[in-house]
């Protein structure tokens, strides 16, 4: 178990998990799930919203999975012994473009922080703790999604280094109607 203390917070302990572990995520995946549902009411027109107890039973079957595979990292953050945050890394083989980014590459699938624990070091912890793990592992490059809409969240992850390098665009078919 790593630790981390930020400024006059209680220290951060790390933890990491197993699948026999990942229903301790439910209620920080649940958190989550109720800000992302708030953070793109856009999407609402071409993206179905699901209940947050579907979502977790999705995301937990998604779990199980990455978990089954050895480089998968859950961690979970905590302060006095309660989670406040976690992050779910997958590493997956780089397909070789126009950059190099060494053959391997890890996604961060999840980041979460508990809403009353929002700028108190845990999602930089949380980053800290992810990168020395996966340079630990031989991987140069850490990369994450955000909601294009979540100024405040692109603004951490462009304070903690990372930088925009593809947008994904999404549409739902048949919104323009059919063929003739």
């Amino acid at each position: 178990m790593a630790t981390k203390s930020h400024g006059g917070v209680p220290t951060l302990r790390f933890r990491y998990l197993g699948t026999a572990d990942v229903d301790e995520l439910a209620d920080l995946w649940a958190a989550l799930h109720e800000r992302h549902t708030a953070t793109a009411p856009h999407l609402e027109d071409i993206i179905t919203r699901v209940t947050a107890d579907e979502s977790w039973r999705r995301r937990r079957e998604q779990y199980l999975a990455w978990l089954s595979e050895p480089e998968t990292l859950a961690v979970v953050a905590e302060r006095g012994g309660a989670p406040v945050g976690y992050a779910m890394v997958t590493v997956r083989e780089n397909q070789q473009g126009s950059w190099d980014r060494g053959t391997r590459v890890a996604v961060v699938q999840t980041l979460a922080v508990r809403p009353d624990h929002g700028g108190t070091g845990v999602g930089s912890g949380l980053l800290e703790e992810l990168r020395r793990q996966v340079g630990a592992m031989g991987i140069h490059d850490l990369e994450l999604t955000a909601l294009a809409t979540s100024a405040e969240d692109i603004r951490f992850f462009e304070q903690e280094g990372f930088r925009p390098f593809v947008t994904t665009m999404v549409s739902r078919i048949g919104a323009f109607g059919g063929h003739d």
